[in-house]
């Protein structure tokens, strides 16, 4: 099974999350790679199995847009039954843009692992830690 795990991250704390997820995917017994958004190829990271992908609330509650928005757009139409966990974290607002990701991925076709994707206001927390690892684990069934 190939499973890839796509994030942006600004201060570190979306990175700590995208770490969790490939914690859960590695102790099911399946490997994953992990990307960076800008060293990930959207048609090279929609041919996998399942992926993971991993970015925190900017602005009015939206992607980060010079590189993750883009990458979101190009992906949306390869994503149709492709099994895809969302994850990220924000400082303020109440998850409004992950609500709106996972729709426009739902919308796309995609199954996702966890309906509202996994949010954490800062850093993450230990428990949102592990559930990132459950779905990680999940996400590699």
């Amino acid at each position: 099974m190939s499973i890839s795990v796509v994030y942006w991250s600004g201060t570190g704390n979306t990175q700590a999350m995208a770490e969790a997820v490939v914690e859960g995917i590695k102790a099911a017994g399946q490997e994953a790679e992990l990307l960076e958004v800008g060293n990930a190829d959207a048609k090279t990271v929609a041919a996998v199995d399942a992926l993971a992908l991993g970015c925190p609330a900017m602005g009015a509650e939206v992607l980060e847009e010079s590189e993750m928005e883009p990458f979101v757009e190009e992906l949306e139409s390869l994503v149709s039954g492709k099994k895809i966990l969302l994850f990220g974290s924000y400082g303020w607002g109440d998850g409004e843009w992950m609500r709106d990701w996972a729709d426009r991925m739902k919308n796309a076709g995609a199954q996702l692992i966890r309906e509202e994707g996994i949010i954490a206001n800062d850093a993450p927390e230990d428990d949102v830690l592990e559930e990132l690892k459950a779905a990680g684990k999940e996400l590699a069934e």
